[in-house]
């Protein structure tokens, strides 16, 4: 999704009140579940929030009616769905983070449209810092100055950040050295095949030794074979999302046999 230029103010809320507030929903979708694993410590490290429509149909369904007049509500609507829906789930007693994808162009004033977030972890008494919101690679960042904004107010208070789909785009590495998120998850075109292709070892060695030194986090995405795993763990990363594990279930926080 890419970071859109802002529309004109009357296709905004009404006053930022309103998006302090809260929006409804544009329109209708619910969430699946996606387990991150820890390998290390065997046990789920966070669930992925995915959109899905209200029978389950795809996330391309939902996000093919994302548009500049309603991103702002959905941006919004998303975060509190997920957070509503995986605390109903159980996602507090199971002492797992909850990661959600964000659009940065639907923030046009970070310290107000933080407000419906924060006021749902704490109506369902999940810590803030149990919570990620991720920025992908591909977002073409139209507005460096409002990202940094964004990142500074999630720092503030406690939210975690991630950049999803690292090493998909060409920006990076200037994503890590302008805003260092707390987490990088690795593209699952990285991860795919890596057991037998020493380029992305390569690729994947000189990531993990780079967040390392950078006090920063790293994910896999896209394990699907026990193979795969085996080299990541090998690498060095030892938190990782794909099929191997589970797949996304449609409003559902699904258990993993570690």
């Amino acid at each position: 999704m890419a970071i859109l230029a802002d529309p004109p103010s009357i296709n905004r809320p009404r006053a930022c009140g309103d998006c302090a507030n809260g929006i409804a929903a544009p329109f209708e979708f619910t969430m699946a579940f996606q387990p991150i694993v820890d390998l290390r410590l065997r046990q789920i490290y966070a669930y992925e929030a995915l959109v899905r429509g209200p029978a389950n149909q795809s996330a391309f369904s939902v996000l093919s009616q994302v548009t500049p007049l309603n991103r702002y509500a959905f941006d919004q609507s998303c975060r509190v769905k997920a957070i509503e829906l995986a605390s109903r789930l159980g996602i507090i007693e199971s002492g797992a983070k909850l990661s959600i994808n964000f659009i940065p162009g639907a923030m046009y004033r970070p310290e107000n449209c933080v407000r419906a977030t924060l006021a749902a972890a704490k109506r369902y008494n999940l810590p803030n810092d149990r919570i990620i919101l991720e920025l992908t690679e591909n977002e073409k960042i139209v507005d460096v100055p409002l990202l940094e904004q964004i990142f500074d107010v999630y720092r503030r208070n406690d939210l975690r950040i991630a950049i999803d789909d690292f090493g998909a785009g060409f920006s990076g590495l200037s994503l890590l050295a302008r805003f260092q998120p707390d987490t990088v998850k690795l593209d699952m075109d990285i991860v795919r095949g890596l057991d037998v292709d020493a380029r992305r070892r390569c690729i994947v060695t000189n990531i993990v030794r780079m967040a390392g030194e950078l006090g920063i986090n790293v994910v896999a995405e896209g394990a699907e074979t026990a193979s795969e795993v085996t080299a990541l763990r090998d690498l060095g990363v030892y938190r990782i999302q794909g099929y191997y594990f589970a797949r996304p279930s449609f409003e559902a926080l699904p258990s993993v046999a570690l």
